[in-house]
Parts: C-alpha cells; structure tokens; sequence
C-alpha cells in the first residue's frame, strides 16, 4: 500500500499577515478556512475533517460551529511546534486515502506577534507537567531559554566543523527578503535587503544576527485536502501530495538536541528526506522548487545536507554560487518564506507550493512540476513533495 497519488490539495486560503490582526484567533481560524474551502469550490457542509497543531488554541469543533460544518469524521493533532506543517498534511491525505473522510482541512491561525510571542522566554514552557517540562528545565535555566539561543548553540557548533561564515547565514536571508519583496501579500513587500545589512544586524544570540530570525506574525493559512479524483473535478488544478512524511532522531530534544554525537547535523529531517524520496520515486533534480522552513537561516543549510542536495559542510558553497535564486538549480521560498512573507508555522509555505504547482505564483518558476516542503526543523518534524496532475 502507498499513500503517494492519492489525495490532492485542492483548495488554499489565508488572512492577511499582519502585526496587529485586531481580532481573535478563532476568527482567523474561521477566516482561512472559509477562504480555502471556497478556493476549492466547496460548501462548508462538505467538510467532514480538520487538522491543525496541538499549539493551535482554535479547537476542531470551535471552528466547525463557526463555519455551520454540521458533522465530523475524522479530526487530529499534530505535535512539536513547526513540525507539525506538512504533517496535517499528510494526516488529511491518510484519512482521505482510507475513506475515514472525505475532505479534510489542514489550518493553522494565531496572534504570534500581538498575543503570545514564540521567540520571548517563557517560564510556562519548563513548568509544564510532563516530559517536555522536564526536559526544558533542563537547559532553561541554564540562560537557553528561547528558540533563537537552542539554536545558536548549534550554529556555532557548525560554523566551527565546516568552515562557515555567518555571511553563508546571510545569503539565505538576502534571497528570501528578495523574493518577499515582490510578493504584495509579503510583511515585507518592497523591502529586500543586502548582505551587508544583513552583517550589521544586531545580535540576538551568537552567530544568530536579527535578520537570521524569522518573524513573529498574526494570521492563519488552511488547505483543503481531498481524494485526487474528486480534487480533478474542482475549480483549481489539484496538487497531488506524492510523498508525506514524519521523522524524528536518535536522541530528540526540542529545537537543540544536546547529548548526540554531532551536534551540527539535522538527522530528523534525514528520516524524512529518506521516505519523500523513496515514496516519491523522484531524484533531487527531479525538484524544481524547494520551500524550506526558514525559521533561522543556519538550519536551511543543514536541511540541504540532509535531504541530499549537497554533501555535509557543503551547504555553504552550495548557496554561495546562486543556486537559491529563482533561475538557480533550487529556487528556495519564492514567496520569500518566513523571514520575508510571514511566520505561520510553516503552513504558508506548503500554500505557496500549491501557488506554484497551479502556476498562480507572484514569484512563479516557469515549469514546476514537483515542490518539495518541509515543516520545522530542531524539532520532531515533516515533509511533503507536491506535484502538478
């Protein structure tokens, strides 16, 4: 049995992005999933599953009452933060492919910015009641107490085992506010930056300068997931989900996994690079686009590593020779990811490869047949590679 070419993403839909939205999460929630449902030509009485993130504080039935869903089916919960992306995704596509829905809609909506801030310290994350309290209380007190210092620690450890430079950081920022600022629904539309703006940026934990981060954001992104032969009767050209897959490593922590051997490695987004390969039967220049979760720039280069576009501690002169732009080997995020576009945990990339697949894209590589997608990374995490029917 496979699941690759079974379910499609036919539908997508999302709210501004904002600083500010001025409304609740539930009603971003209610917004983007109304929005994606008409994108694929539905009513909300065909919905019969939802899908979001354990972080999502908009519960399934909440959001069915908002929009008049009358019954579900099927509904789930995905864990680990960002990671969490493509694998609602690939949840939908499991329950669609089974039969245990019909369709199925993956969403994702906060106040990231305006409510609670992902990037500030929070005590609340080493006092929680369970294994994940206890391993932060771990490293918490310890001055690692926010997602920009985990990582640092192993950005610094990759800068010292492959001869990196923060400018190799820089370049991935550079590309991805390019590609931002042409893209109207960007944060930061019209505002691309050098890579010498990117060096002077101060710093927020060494070597992570403040345009190595991703933004902090208010808005919701949803995708309507149904069985790629009813998605072929919709408006819009479906995107076949080809591959979808869930990985996590040996010795997983949260966003820095401390005791492995090296510590300058992604080996979970390994796990899924193997199965998206495999279950796709495609080859890495098969890809022609790659919209890669860019919440700090050093873990795009070590995801590149992983998922085999170049070997380990060649991911600096991989990005060094143009191969990110749009007319390189692997344009990356052309709607300018979550350093440029917005930080919606991920679920704005998988609708820009949608965007591209349908060639519908602002930034539009001419000819994408197959995206490849991937969810958070430092944490147990998640992939898609999409193609056009």
């Amino acid at each position: 049995m496979t699941l690759s070419g079974k379910a499609a993403i036919a539908g997508i839909g999302a709210t501004e992005f904002s600083k500010d939205s001025g409304r609740s999460e539930l009603r971003l929630a209610a917004e983007c999933v109304s929005a994606a449902v008409r994108d694929a030509g539905l009513t909300p009485s065909d919905v019969d599953g939802l899908v979001t993130f354990t972080m999502d504080g908009n519960a399934e039935i909440a959001v069915a009452r908002e929009l008049g869903i009358p019954e579900l089916s099927f509904f789930s919960r995905i864990h680990y933060g960002g990671g969490a992306a493509a694998a609602t995704v690939q949840q939908a596509a499991m329950a669609v492919a089974t039969g245990m829905a019909d369709v199925v809609v993956a969403y994702r909506a906060f106040n990231e910015r305006s409510g609670m801030r992902f990037g500030q310290v929070s005590s609340a994350a080493a006092h929680q009641v369970n294994t994940s309290g206890v391993d932060n209380s771990f490293h918490y007190p310890m001055g690692l107490a926010t997602p920009a210092a985990t990582v640092a620690l192993v950005a610094q450890r990759y800068l010292h085992t492959y001869g990196a430079t923060s400018e190799d950081f820089g370049r991935v920022a550079v590309v991805d506010r390019k590609h931002a600022a042409t893209n109207p629904d960007a944060w930061f539309h019209g505002k691309p930056i050098t890579l010498a703006e990117h060096q002077a940026s101060r710093w927020v934990a060494e070597p992570l300068h403040l345009l190595d981060c991703c933004q902090e954001s208010d808005g919701g992104v949803a995708l309507v997931v149904t069985s790629a032969e009813r998605a072929r009767d919709l408006p819009n050209p479906p995107a076949l989900i080809t591959a979808a897959a869930q990985g996590s490593g040996p010795g997983q922590y949260i966003m820095t996994s401390y005791y492995r051997d090296d510590l300058a490695a992604l080996p979970e987004m390994g796990v899924v690079g193997g199965q998206l390969w495999r279950q796709s039967g495609l080859a890495r220049s098969d890809i022609d686009v790659a919209v890669l979760y860019d919440h700090f720039t050093p873990y795009v280069l070590m995801q590149l590593e992983e998922l085999g576009f170049c070997g380990r501690g060649e991911a600096k002169d991989f990005v060094r020779d143009g191969a990110l732009e749009l007319d390189g080997a692997l344009p990356l995020n052309p709607h300018g990811g979550q350093l440029g576009e917005a930080y919606i945990h991920g679920m704005n990339g998988i609708a820009e490869a949608v965007r591209q697949l349908r060639g519908t894209a602002v930034n539009q590589v001419g000819g994408a047949a197959n995206v490849l997608v991937t969810a958070g990374t430092g944490v147990p995490t998640s992939g898609l590679i999409l193609t056009a029917a």
